[in-house]
């Protein structure tokens, strides 16, 4: 079974474990592995007092009365660029209103402020700042970021502590919770987008073990949040040894621009289906004899169908045998969402064009959607999906299921066509009980077995999976 949510109890009581672990460090050490950069010039001389009324964007002097725990930084070039881009920010708080925020660190200010052009669809604004943490996040939350009234939060953070003294991935995590709790306390329908801190290397003093167990700790701090939406981007970048790709990121902590461009392309979707791209349907015209079974605006056609005993049995095996193990609900009657553009539990969604099985908060959810008609007896289904890094999702075939996934990154087929973070083209023909798959014109199943009847069904495990053009033709 999934490990679930620790509780309001258990995080106060981590959060002062870590308190005294803190206790007594009065400064930062030395900083390792990371030269001041461009935009931070070092002083030769003694610096000015800076003016009282910029006093407010200086980087506080000792952690007493700070939010979170854990390390703040305090290097001469780390309060220099803080207080550089702080000030510059306050000067813009009436133009970046209602803005998608970027939040975070280096990787997130080597973006530039206006992303390399990745989105030019969207406002956007960038506060990430070099070199901050967690907690320096959360000190300059409420002037550099909720005061915009952001109409969405992406959030990149957490490297950094562990380069830090104090820093450990239960400060990480702790901390994350406490940002997504502010954000959420200043407006609760406003989406925070989590980004996996990404692989870096032992190296660089952040290992890989240790950058696993923040990732894991986030989806278990957010598992009661459906305003999270947690994007793998660990997984997205993770090389054979779990370290960063040399070729992605040249010094093993911060992505070159295909490392971006890749990054880009994964919140894409997710962009989508908050309704910031892609607003309009694709114009796709069907073909002559087949059958759309999606109409594209609402969930017409489709339903909920009680949960087989052999799924029951299936998911209490899984959930006995492993702690990895998926959530997986027991639907007890059937219901149909004709007219409905979201399911009640909010798990999929119809928007222009495409059938979208969300991110499920907590990083896995097993729950499935069906046709409330069956397919033909001899037919041939084609439609395309696009998956956000390492979904795992399914098309079941009147029963037996499909695996239909990010195939790079989560298998089961090695595919030399797939596209990932782009639509891809799914055909299976079914003669006489038996279906034949591709992908892409490439073969996933040869000879799949089915039963004489039965509807089409998509399954959501974790990661967003889009769906579009479902349609059918049916064969003598």
């Amino acid at each position: 079974m999934r490990t679930p949510a620790l509780s309001a109890l258990s995080l106060s009581q981590g959060i002062a474990f870590a308190a005294l672990l803190l206790a007594g460090c009065t400064s930062a050490p030395v900083e390792k592995n990371a030269a001041a950069p461009a935009a931070a010039t070092p002083a030769t001389s003694a610096p000015s007092a800076p003016a009282p009324s910029a006093a407010r964007f200086e980087v506080p002097a000792t952690d007493e009365g700070l939010p979170g725990i854990g390390p703040v930084r305090r290097y001469d070039w780390f309060k220099n660029l803080w207080r550089e881009r702080r000030t510059r920010w306050a000067g813009r708080v009436e133009q970046d209103q209602r803005t998608i925020v970027f939040l975070g660190d280096s990787i997130t200010q080597g973006w530039h402020d206006n992303f390399d052009n990745a989105f030019p669809e969207l406002r956007a604004v960038n506060r990430g700042i070099s070199g901050d943490t967690t907690r320096g996040v959360l000190v300059r939350l409420q002037e550099d970021v909720i005061a915009l009234n952001p109409a969405c939060v992406v959030l990149l953070i957490g490297t950094n502590d562990l380069d830090e003294k104090g820093g450990n991935p239960w400060v990480v995590a702790s901390n994350i919770r406490q940002i997504v709790d502010r954000l959420r306390e200043h407006n609760a329908a406003m989406p925070v987008v989590i980004c996996q801190v990404m692989p870096s290397s032992h190296q660089k003093n952040r290992p890989a073990h240790l950058i696993r167990r923040i990732n894991q700790l986030i989806n278990e701090l957010t598992a009661d949040q459906p305003q999270v939406i947690v994007l793998d981007t660990w997984k997205l970048f993770a090389g054979p040894d779990n370290d960063a790709p040399v070729e992605l990121f040249p010094d093993l902590l911060h992505p070159n621009n295909d490392g971006y461009a890749k990054w880009a392309a994964a919140l894409r979707p997710v962009f989508a289906t908050l309704g910031y791209l892609d607003r309009d349907n694709d114009n796709f015209t069907i073909e002559n004899d087949f059958v759309s079974l999606f109409n594209g605006h609402d969930l017409t056609g489709w339903g909920y169908r009680p949960t087989t005993p052999e799924d029951i049995k299936s998911a209490l095996g899984w959930q006995r045998s492993s702690a990895d193990a998926a959530e997986w609900p027991v639907v007890k009657e059937a219901a149909t969402l004709d007219g409905l553009k979201v399911s009640p539990d909010g798990r999929f969604a119809a928007k222009a064009g495409r059938l979208i099985v969300t991110t499920p908060p907590g990083g896995r959810r097993v729950q499935q959607l069906w046709t409330t008609a069956d397919l033909p007896k001899n037919f041939v289904l084609r439609l395309q999906f696009r998956a956000t890094p390492n979904t795992d999702s399914g098309i079941y075939l009147r029963g037996p299921q499909l695996q239909c996934r990010d195939y790079g990154l989560a298998g089961p087929f090695k595919l030399q066509h797939y596209r990932p973070l782009d639509w891809n083209d799914i055909e299976v023909a079914v003669k006489d009980g038996v279906a034949r798959a591709t992908c892409n014109g490439e073969v996933l199943v040869e000879a799949m077995k089915l039963p004489e009847s039965g509807p089409l069904g998509l399954e959501g495990d974790r990661g967003q999976m889009e769906y579009r053009r479902i349609r059918v033709m049916a064969l003598p």
